[in-house]
Order: C-alpha cells, then sequence, then structure tokens
C-alpha cells in the first residue's frame, strides 16, 4: 500500500502549456527592450543626427570636457579651434554636444 501511494504522487502533472513556463522569461526580455534598448537607440540616432548636421562655426563639447568651436569639417574628422593658436584634429564621435 505504500508503494502504490508514491508510485501515484510522483508522476508529474500533465495536461499544462509548455510555453506558460516561459511567459515570466519573455516578459522581462520585452520589458528590458523598452526600458533599456529602445530609450538607447533613439538616444544614439538623435546623436548621429547632430553629428550630421554639424558645420564650419558651431561651438562644441568633446566627451572629454573641451570646449571648441569647428573650424573645418571632414569625412571623418573635424578640426577644432580650442584656444586663441591651438587647433586640433578629433574624431566625430569624439563630439558630446552642440552648445
Amino acid at each position: 500500500m505504500i508503494n502504490l501511494a508514491y508510485a501515484q504522487t510522483s508522476q508529474p502533472a500533465s495536461g499544462g502549456n509548455p510555453l506558460i513556463g516561459f511567459l515570466p522569461i519573455i516578459l522581462i526580455i520585452v520589458i528590458l527592450y523598452f526600458l533599456m534598448i529602445l530609450p538607447q537607440q533613439r538616444r544614439q540616432k538623435k546623436h548621429n543626427q547632430m553629428l550630421t548636421e554639424l558645420k564650419k562655426g558651431d561651438r562644441v563639447v568633446m566627451s572629454g570636457g573641451i570646449y571648441g568651436i569647428i573650424t573645418n569639417v571632414k569625412e571623418r574628422t573635424f578640426m577644432v579651434k580650442v584656444a586663441e593658436t591651438t587647433e586640433v584634429e578629433i574624431e566625430k564621435t569624439s563630439i558630446a554636444y552642440k552648445l
């Protein structure tokens, strides 16, 4: 009689949908997408648009915190005047924002 009771309780429950077990994982992925990935993509798109619109004479701040004025626009770089007699060539991606 004891063996019969043990045999009956050790059988797994059947009839449930296996996708229900994955539902919490799917919900977490969807929430992470809307809270983290989508806003980052929007910021990156806005930053890239700002970089394409920069022109000679614009005041900018570089990612290192240095202020300057764009004096020449090249394909992948800018020439930026950071002091009266100092001009540096920097990558376009190192521009943090436009003043």
